[in-house]
């Protein structure tokens, strides 16, 4: 039962760490500091993982790496969301910029 325990709680600090990541990079609209391949590994780690736990009948991990696979997913999303607004802005910000210098 201890030894449960200590999986959940352990799993929920992961599960809230990771969470709370990716609800700022949503928030903030932003890419910074943040790769593309962050999330890229951390999907394939987590499908291993999944596989892996349910594979050794460890029900704590299939629980906690299934949602991670789904926070990987959820961030590489809000990644590409966020690097394509971006890129947007910095393309309208140099058309602003060319014809300012065009005056």
């Amino acid at each position: 039962m201890l030894t449960d325990l200590t999986g959940w709680i352990s799993a929920l600090i992961l599960i809230l760490t990771i969470s709370r990541q990716v609800y700022t990079q949503w928030r903030t609209r932003s890419t910074a500091g943040v790769s593309k391949w962050l999330f890229i590994g951390q999907l394939a780690a987590s499908a291993g993982f999944v596989l892996y736990s349910f594979l050794v009948d460890n029900w704590v991990f299939v629980a906690t790496n299934g949602f991670m696979l789904l926070v990987a997913i959820t961030g590489q999303l809000i990644y590409r969301r966020n690097k394509r607004s971006e890129e947007r802005r910095a393309k309208k910000q140099g058309n602003t910029s060319e014809a300012a210098l065009e005056l």
